[in-house]
């Protein structure tokens, strides 16, 4: 039984005075003769719990509000593009002059059901958030795999600039190899300066640190090495630490699903730059208190290099073959001539950049000392072929 029921009928049905049941049920006098007013107009209705909501609520958002946030999150979805509560919320500010808050945003959207509640989700606030302080500061980078509209295989090479979150260049590539990425990043450089470090993973096209020794630097290692850019790789199985590239290209590829497959390469690259462009320039990223990437990448000054260069120093152990012994500088593979008479002689190679020592490995005898030429394949001995003076075999000649 409510008590409105026992206060209306110890009044109305038993008669007690007013003062002495507002005493005893520790109610105010006004609000009993309001209740006992209420019972004589509507009967039992008035012993019915009624609802606090107000009459009006003033500060509630407009109907065409609420419509024009719903038709954003539906325009953004099916353009492929982030619609969340503080993208529309920004999209409102910049575009139709209309401030919301995000958590109003999404509480209309989960009242149309576009929106559900995941309490299981860790929440964002829980994230430790690592970026560098200023552009050019640190470049991560990273390539994905997107299937043409004949389930042809490509690969998409990515820079992107650590603190603005700024995609720098994009490129779509049949396969994307060591001298694709020193081409991207050297055009980069070319186009916004040159980075004080870059931040990758463990592929071969960035770095070869993980191949046991054997090889040297690539081409990025060494172009690096050279313009005194720090170069850091993730550790093995810890993509996270190359999160913002990672899901830079996660946000593209989700858009890329909603546009008609493309049938080429070039095609394909005409898609990423329409994407590349709002995504820099039209698109506002929350980590980036909702500016955009280019806004971001332009308000700081940039860093600079700062580091040294690092002879490369290499100890290498070989047997000859062929007369030749091959090593890789740079990302290619080149061949020194020792001659065939010393074929299957072990050897160690003392690297120094581009100074080279070939050693006898059990007399110790300096067999080659020469300075390699990056633009030569093929070193030769200088000496004609044939082997030392003295060794040809006599030319056979037919008997008369």
């Amino acid at each position: 039984m409510s008590k409105a029921r026992l206060v209306i009928t110890a009044v109305v049905v038993e008669k007690r005075p007013v003062r002495e049941v507002a005493a005893e049920y520790g109610m105010s006098r006004s609000w009993i003769y309001e209740l006992v007013a209420r019972y004589r107009d509507e009967g039992d209705a008035a012993f019915a719990p009624r609802s606090r909501r107000p009459k009006t609520s003033p500060n509630a958002t407009p109907p065409e509000v609420v419509e024009l946030i719903v038709q954003l999150r539906d325009e953004l979805t099916l353009a492929g593009l982030d619609a969340g509560p503080a993208t529309i919320r920004w999209h409102l500010q910049h575009h139709h002059h209309t401030s919301v808050a995000p958590s109003t945003i999404h509480r209309h959207l989960r009242a149309t059901g576009r929106v559900t509640d995941q309490p299981q989700k860790r929440p964002r606030s829980s994230y430790i958030r690592f970026a560098a302080e200023q552009p050019n500061e640190t470049w991560q980078a990273d390539f994905t795999h997107h299937r043409l509209a004949d389930s042809t295989d490509t690969e998409i090479l990515t820079w992107l600039d650590d603190h603005s979150r700024y995609a720098l260049s994009v490129t779509a590539h049949r396969r994307v190899t060591g001298p694709i990425v020193v081409d991207a990043f050297t055009t980069c450089c070319n186009t916004h300066g040159t980075p004080a470090s870059t931040l990758t993973d463990n592929g071969m096209v960035f770095t070869t640190r993980l191949s046991g020794g054997r090889g040297g630097r690539n081409g990025l290692e060494t172009l690096l090495d050279t313009l005194g850019v720090r170069q850091k790789n993730s550790r093995p199985n810890h993509p996270t630490t190359c999160g913002k590239v990672e899901r830079f290209q996660q946000t593209m590829k989700k858009w890329l699903r909603t546009q008609t497959p493309a049938t080429t390469i070039t095609e394909l690259q005409h898609q990423i730059d329409s994407f590349v462009d709002t995504y820099n320039h039209h698109r506002p990223h929350n980590s980036l208190h909702d500016t955009t990437p280019a806004v971001t990448y332009r308000t700081r000054p940039k860093a600079t290099p700062t580091g040294t260069h690092h002879p490369h120093l290499r100890v290498r152990h070989d047997r000859i073959r062929d007369g030749r012994v091959s090593l890789r500088h740079n990302g290619e593979l080149h061949h020194i001539g020792l001659g065939r008479t010393l074929d299957g002689t072990r050897v160690i190679l003392l690297i120094d950049d581009l100074d080279i020592r070939v050693i006898h490995h059990h007399t110790g005898e300096i067999i080659r000392h020469l300075t390699l030429n990056p633009n030569r394949r093929y070193h030769g001995t200088g000496k004609p072929p044939g082997g030392p003076k003295g060794t040809r075999k006599p030319k056979r000649t037919n008997p008369k």
